[in-house]
């Protein structure tokens, strides 16, 4: 009963992240958009109330005319729409799942003995001092660099997010590395709307309340957080589904990969934004950002490419070739099928992972092409729970690349 509840609550709070996720991405891509498609209004009355900007749109068969003022308008309307909620309960459900995984089961999904021997609570306690840390470093930056150099400090956080994958890869597997690095970012990014954005928003709304004149320091650095949410959420993105591809966190050079994904990630996004300022140089785009992003995940996709095998090793003979395959099957039966069977029988798994069963032979040679990757990048059996040798790994490995025959 306890493992159907834990996949409920799993199930569950994964779906409610994604809801609030989509909602939060969705309008924060909205509102990047629209900022930077504003054109001067035309009309007298507009530009007399203090309108600065302002954009038609066509959708679901309505037209929609967005307007932008200056500072604020004459009189603050009722009710005014606020955009925090989303961000608020895609983190917290976001941690959650973290609590829940990998906190909860540290041992199975954070902890590998192979890169570093933690016990859970070490394991635990440097993961929130990462999330903590992060949003420090990234906000102390942020507020020494505010109004003197932008690049300076996209290079500066840049790097500071590099230093922490690296860091990561080195504490944890492959697959917790990703996650902390994912939830770091996010962590910043809501920290952005919560001790930035929205505090900001208030302030001015207080100010034009209470008759003040509105300070634009706060509506400047609302923006610069607000465009550096934009520029994290690629990356951000491809962590969330990471855990599905072991082929990128079970890497050798696994920080590498992670840290070529949020270039190419920042990239394509930063095109995208461009693309909206497009109407300013004569509806032309630069296209060297999107370049460099595609260009950096050709280099992934290459980089990562399995190595083939040339061997024919027992292929014309019939009894080495059934000598091999029960060798083989008896390794798989030992190290995996306590996971990869119908009815698990390693506490913690009441179904097989992702489905796979590798309990029967027609069972393992349909699995051939995913074990081989999971075996190669070692993050299965995950975190070496049932002990796989270095030598039995190298065995079936072999035995793939040579055509897993029977």
């Amino acid at each position: 009963m306890s493992a159907y509840l834990f996949d409920w609550a799993s199930l569950l709070g994964r779906w409610l992240h994604l809801i609030t996720g989509i909602a939060w991405i969705g309008a924060s891509f909205y509102f990047v958009w629209l900022d930077n498609s504003l054109l001067p209004p035309r009309r007298k009355e507009l530009i007399d109330a203090g309108v600065g900007g302002e954009v038609w749109a066509v959708h679901g068969g309505g037209f929609y005319n967005a307007q932008k003022y200056k500072t604020a308008p004459a009189e603050l309307p009722e009710p005014l729409h606020w955009f925090y909620w989303e961000a608020y309960t895609t983190w917290l459900s976001g941690f959650f799942l973290l609590c829940l995984l990998y906190f909860g089961q540290a041992e199975i999904y954070l902890i590998d003995p192979s890169v570093m021997a933690l016990s859970k609570a070490a394991a635990i306690g440097i993961a929130l001092a990462f999330l903590a840390g992060g949003w420090l470093i990234y906000d102390a930056l942020c507020r020494f660099f505010f109004q003197r150099s932008e690049r300076a400090l996209g290079l500066l956080v840049a790097i500071a997010l590099s230093i922490a994958a690296w860091a990561l890869c080195q504490l944890y597997s492959g697959r917790g590395a990703y996650i902390l690095y994912g939830a770091t970012i996010g962590t910043i990014m809501v920290a952005n709307v919560f001790f930035v954005i929205i505090p900001g928003q208030r302030e001015m709304v207080r100010a034009k309340t209470e008759g003040r004149p509105l300070d634009p320091v706060y509506g400047l650095r609302g923006k610069q957080r607000s465009v550096h949410n934009t520029y994290f959420t690629l990356p951000v993105l491809f962590v969330m589904i990471s855990n599905h591809y072991a082929l990128t966190y079970g890497a050798k050079w696994n920080w590498l990969v992670l840290i070529a994904m949020s270039v190419a990630g920042a990239a394509i996004r930063a095109w995208f934004v461009m693309r909206h300022k497009a109407h300013e140089r004569g509806g032309k785009t630069s296209p060297v950002p999107l370049v460099i992003g595609l260009v950096v995940l050709a280099g992934v996709i290459a980089a990562l490419a399995p190595r083939t095998s040339t061997s024919t090793q027992g292929a014309h003979d019939p009894a080495a070739v059934a000598q091999r395959f029960a060798e083989v099957q008896g390794i798989i039966n030992q190290r995996c099928v306590t996971c990869h069977a119908p009815h698990p029988t390693f506490a913690g798994f009441p179904a097989p992972p992702k489905g796979v069963m590798l309990d029967t032979p027609e069972h393992l040679l349909a699995n051939t092409v995913a074990m081989q990757t999971q075996l190669a990048t070692r993050v299965m059996p995950i975190g070496n729970l049932t002990q796989m040798t270095d030598a039995e790994r190298e065995t079936v490995l072999a035995w793939l690349r040579d055509g897993a025959q029977r």
